[in-house]
């Protein structure tokens, strides 16, 4: 077995696998990976089986040492790589050996960048999930950040292909942004005006936005309710508090709310809204559960595709 030890944890950076699933009854919300698929990519970047632990550091800072000899991958916002202070590439495998110092600037484009180890962190789970949540304290290491000093355990792996995403598959982070929403039973109680206020206007994403959920500001709308039983909240829910503003819940949400709310955001654009940064403008528009499905379905599709496009290096 071997390690890596946190020098600096950069400005946030936790432990995160798929995600906590099953456990809202005991008030555990999901977690995981802000953005889904750049943490898809730095797993299958070094063949790792897709719930491995790896870590995702917003805004960045983040450097580690190696203890032995292992793999790395680094994908999602654009920071820049070093080992041993030489310039890396993003989205490709690298090997490290004992005693390399890996570090990762400040993110220039985007927010959060995701490292990952051949075989992944070896964390004990908490609840089935190694997600940290940190409101509720659990996953990660005692349900806390990472910090200088920790350890974390990894396999010693000294044989590994060396890939790389294509430039042309890898993701723009833009200055503007349409979410497809679906509208939930809710959507009821906004008046047609309030809705078509909603889809026309364009919102900004506000310094207000972290883990838990982003608000945004912009044409404030107004429901006929302003506060319901609380309900279950799903991932993507789209809440109008009082002020009219909306609110987007993302994976640190809570699990109950009473607010009204007019849908879900399609969980592939949730991943691209994890990515933007105070300013960012944002549009809604509403989609079917139908084509919300097709979306999803071809972004399989298209994943798969670009799998056979990996580069041996």
């Amino acid at each position: 077995m071997s390690s890596y030890t946190v020098l600096a944890p950069g400005v946030l950076s936790l432990l995160q696998d798929l995600g906590r699933f099953g456990q809202a009854a005991l008030g555990l919300t999901t977690g995981g990976p802000m953005d889904p698929q750049s943490a898809y990519w730095a797993n299958r970047l070094l063949s790792n089986p897709q719930g491995s632990t790896l870590i995702e550091c917003s805004i960045g800072g983040l450097q580690l040492k190696a203890n032995g000899s292992s793999y790395i991958a680094v994908t999602g916002a654009n920071a820049a790589l070093t080992i041993n202070g030489k310039a890396a590439q993003a989205w490709t495998t690298h090997k490290v050996s004992n005693g390399d110092v890996i570090e990762l600037a400040m993110a220039s484009q985007g927010l959060r960048c995701y490292l990952a180890v051949a075989g992944g962190f070896d964390v004990k789970p908490q609840f089935g999930s190694t997600s940290t949540v940190l409101r509720e304290g659990v996953g990660g290491l005692n349900g806390n950040k990472l910090q200088a000093g920790d350890s974390l355990p990894v396999a010693q792996v000294t044989s590994l292909p060396r890939l790389q995403l294509p430039v042309q598959y890898r993701p723009q982070f833009n200055r503007i942004l349409t979410l497809r929403l679906i509208e939930g039973y809710q959507a009821a109680s906004f008046a047609s005006t309030e809705r078509q206020r909603f889809y026309l206007n364009s919102y900004q994403v506000t310094p207000q936005a972290d883990r838990m959920g982003y608000k945004l500001k912009g044409s404030a709308i107004r429901c006929q309710q302003s506060q319901l039983l609380s309900e279950g909240i799903c991932y993507g829910a789209v809440q109008i508090p009082p002020d009219g503003q909306p609110i987007v819940l993302l994976n640190d949400r809570q699990t109950l709310g009473g607010y009204p709310k007019i849908g879900s955001v399609l969980s592939l654009d949730c991943a691209l809204l994890s990515q933007a940064g105070a300013g960012v403008e944002v549009y809604f528009t509403p989609i079917s559960a139908e084509q919300a499905h097709n979306a999803l379905c071809l972004a399989k599709v298209r994943t798969d595709a670009i799998t056979s496009q990996l580069v041996t290096l």
